[in-house]
């Protein structure tokens, strides 16, 4: 495979041999570097390479140049590499350029000259950004391939599968694409087979199950330990950070997602408020982090696996799995968040895939292209999936109950809805009735306020209402509320079967849950705070009690 490029532009010879010298030294067994110390030169390069369809993965250009200023040649090579990182090399006066580049080309790192000692100031900004890029970058020779038809529900479960879990695919549409066909033809398959699979040693899966897939891809699906510290239930935030807590403080850590880690944050296509990060990072990326993280201190996941059931046995516990396997375990942590409810709309099941969504936009929003599409909520959810759909779609409808979007998004998102043109909020509307052959084709709007209906063409329907907590599968081993979610805490203590459950000298935990050992954390807990950085919070919270715990046992 060819190397991708990092290209550097400086008219300050001394300060492009420096830059030179030390991003060659670091990474040229990984790129090409290639310096100029002009920005017409530099730009002629980039329009060559594109051409001989060569990737960039890098730019790093000085923003004080006689020819062009820095800023402006990033955003003309970021028109013909939209993907690639940009880094503008400053002095302190042009601080303040820098970061209104920040929100005018996306600038993703302003460095300041000197950077030295690399080590400390240059190498950890470049391979961070250079992460990044690789997590998205999708070489058009390699990774695996998904041959399907666009609106079948099979097909998309395996692309939100394999996205969800950070895994490469190349989507190839049997209708639209016209190489998906010589796949079906080497493969000895035919249109009856889809979804194919083609995996990146040229051997294939016709319409596979998940588990079956991932086992082919090296997702891992069993435990190596016979007794684990913590088992943590669900990867989302809550679950992703106490897989990091309880990994980097040496407890044996074992993780079990039933389909891809990150849980609902991960579809979101851009968080925009999450500390440390000004730049805004999407639900995949924070998601990606998190796992190698996980990962690198040691945490084993098992994905995808569904709980079936915990029982108890001599203070341990064993997490049965739907699949027949089990895990032993001295604590757990539920942290299996919240799902979006479902609409109450006759024959609406039917179209689960094929048209009709919950969460997923991220997923499905190349197929919107050019698109009339329907978001139900005003969420923050759904306000980032709309700002990132309305890049695609022809025009993106939110569908709310109340009278303005800024009653029920944060003001940062509902400001961004108001100024985007192909953006509409519909107060007051609500889904009456769907319609269509085997996809969606119409859906029946109405007006809450004055009865009326109104029919309309939809592709695609994205439904982000609700927090429904995921815990239907525990039926009644730990105390619950009426909604579901799982009562924690002092808490426990309000119930009048307190002292009928419980039986140690010591109150509960503020994260444990009836049962001495097992704790929950995030959106699934009662009276938990929700939101991304509100869960990981609670996932480290609840490492600290898991120690605690174990130190009494």
């Amino acid at each position: 495979m060819k190397l991708p490029f990092i290209i550097i532009v400086d008219d300050d010879e001394q300060v492009l041999r420096a830059i030179q010298r030390d991003v060659r030294s670091k990474y040229h067994n990984d790129y090409r570097i290639s310096a100029t110390d002009s920005a017409i030169e530099a730009l002629d390069l980039i329009k060559e390479l594109k051409l001989k369809n060569e990737t960039v993965a890098l730019f790093i250009s000085d923003q004080r140049m006689p020819e062009m200023e820095g800023v402006i040649f990033l955003e003309k090579a970021k028109e013909i590499y939209t993907e690639a990182k940009l880094v503008l090399l400053t002095a302190y006066s042009d601080i303040e350029v820098a970061i209104k580049a920040i929100n005018d080309i996306k600038l993703n790192y302003y460095l300041l000259k000197p950077w030295n000692p690399p080590d400390e100031k240059l190498y950890p900004v470049l391979d961070d950004l250079l992460d990044d890029w690789q997590a998205q970058y999708k070489p058009d020779h390699e990774g695996i391939r998904i041959i399907g038809f666009q609106w079948s529900p099979k097909s998309h479960s395996l692309k939100e599968f394999l996205s969800g879990n950070l895994i490469p695919y190349l989507w190839m549409d049997i209708e639209n694409n016209p190489d998906a066909d010589k796949y079906l033809f080497s493969s000895n398959m035919n249109r009856d087979n889809l979804p194919l699979v083609v995996l990146k040693d040229g051997s294939f899966m016709s319409d596979p199950e998940l588990p079956q897939l991932a086992e082919r891809i090296g997702l891992r699906q069993t435990p190596s330990q016979k007794m684990y510290d913590v088992l943590i239930i669900g990867g989302g935030p809550a679950g992703l950070a106490a897989s990091v807590y309880g990994s980097c403080e040496g407890l044996k850590t074992i993780l079990i997602e039933k389909s891809n880690p990150g849980g609902q944050a991960s579809s979101s296509a851009r968080i925009e408020n999450y500390l440390g990060f000004p730049t805004g990072l999407s639900g995949s990326e924070l998601t990606r982090r998190a796992i190698t993280q996980t990962l690198r201190f040691g945490t084993e996941i098992l994905t995808p696996k569904t709980v079936k059931n915990i029982r108890l046995q001599d203070g341990y516990k064993i997490t049965e799995m739907t699949d027949g396997s089990e895990v032993f375990s001295k604590t757990i942590i539920i942290a299996t968040g919240v799902e979006y409810t479902k609409l109450g709309i006759q024959g609406l099941d039917k179209f689960a895939g094929a048209g009709v969504y919950y969460g997923a936009a991220a997923v499905e929003a190349h197929a919107c292209k050019d698109e009339i599409i329907y978001i139900v909520g005003g969420g923050n959810s759904a306000c980032q999936a709309a700002m990132y759909m309305c890049k695609f779609a022809k025009e993106v409808n939110i569908l709310i109950r109340r009278d303005s979007i800024k009653n029920t998004a944060a003001y940062y998102l509902a400001e961004s809805i108001i100024k985007t043109p192909n953006i509409k909020v519909h107060p007051h509307t609500e889904i009456f009735s769907v319609d269509g052959d085997k996809v969606l084709e119409k859906i029946t709007l109405k007006d809450s306020k004055s009865g009326e209906e109104k029919i309309v063409p939809a592709k695609a329907l994205f439904i982000y209402i609700g927090a429904k907590p995921g815990t239907m599968w525990l039926n009644n081993i730990v105390l619950k509320d009426e909604k579901g979610f799982i009562i924690t805490g002092n808490d426990l203590m309000k119930d009048k079967s307190f002292n009928s459950f419980w039986k140690l000298e010591r109150k509960p935990l503020l994260p444990e849950t009836s049962v001495p050992g097992i704790f929950a954390s995030g959106d699934v807990r009662s009276t938990a705070l929700t939101g991304i950085s509100s869960a990981v919070g609670e996932g480290a919270m609840a490492i600290r009690f898991v120690r605690k715990y174990l130190e009494e046992m």
